[in-house]
Formats: C-alpha cells, structure tokens, sequence
C-alpha cells in the first residue's frame, strides 16, 4: 500500500514532520494546519511551534517546514497542496536512494 505520510521499511517507519509557525496564523495557515490533522489514517506529526526562526518568510507567506525544508506558498489553502507534494517528492526521493543503496 501506498502512503504519502509514513514510510515502512521492514520493522522501521521514518515520520513526516510538517512544523508550522503560530506567527504565520495571520495568513491562514492554521486552516492547513487543521486540515493536514484532519486528513484520514494521516500519519505525520503536525507540530506548531511559536516561532520556527524564519522571520522575513514569516511575514510575507505562508509556509510551514516539511521535514526540515522550507514550503512557501501564495495562499493557505495552496500551502496545503504544497505540502502534501512536497512530502510525496521526498518520499520518492527516499525510495530512490533506498532503491540505489539496496543495489549496491
């Protein structure tokens, strides 16, 4: 079975992490916020912290931090899409290099 937010690999799962910023509210993030703990058999751990230290982005975007790389997006409701994207692209990425190791 695919999943988009947890990754299995024998007994080991590797964990999602979006991270949020409480600061970054005022441009409807914690709508995306909401909706990413909402989702059904969701496993990623959504975390919202008072400041995740990127102030500048901060205040001009709403973004949020996908395990540890930064997502900007226009609007609240495009940061949502660009999450879950960006947790697919790094999925991948990580089957790839798990892929390549397996190879070797």
């Amino acid at each position: 079975m695919f999943s988009i937010f947890a990754i299995k690999k024998g007994n080991e799962t590797f964990m999602n992490v979006v991270e949020f910023c409480v600061s970054n509210a005022h441009h409807g993030t914690d709508e995306a916020l909401r909706k990413l703990e909402q989702l059904p058999d969701i496993e990623v751990e959504v975390i919202e912290y008072g400041c995740l230290g990127n102030c500048g982005e901060c205040f001009l975007s709403p973004y949020a931090l996908v395990n540890g790389e930064s997502v900007v997006a226009e609007t609240a409701e495009q940061l949502f899409e660009l999450v879950l994207e960006a947790i697919r692209q790094q999925e991948e990425e990580r089957n790839a290099l798990d892929k390549l190791l397996d190879d070797l």
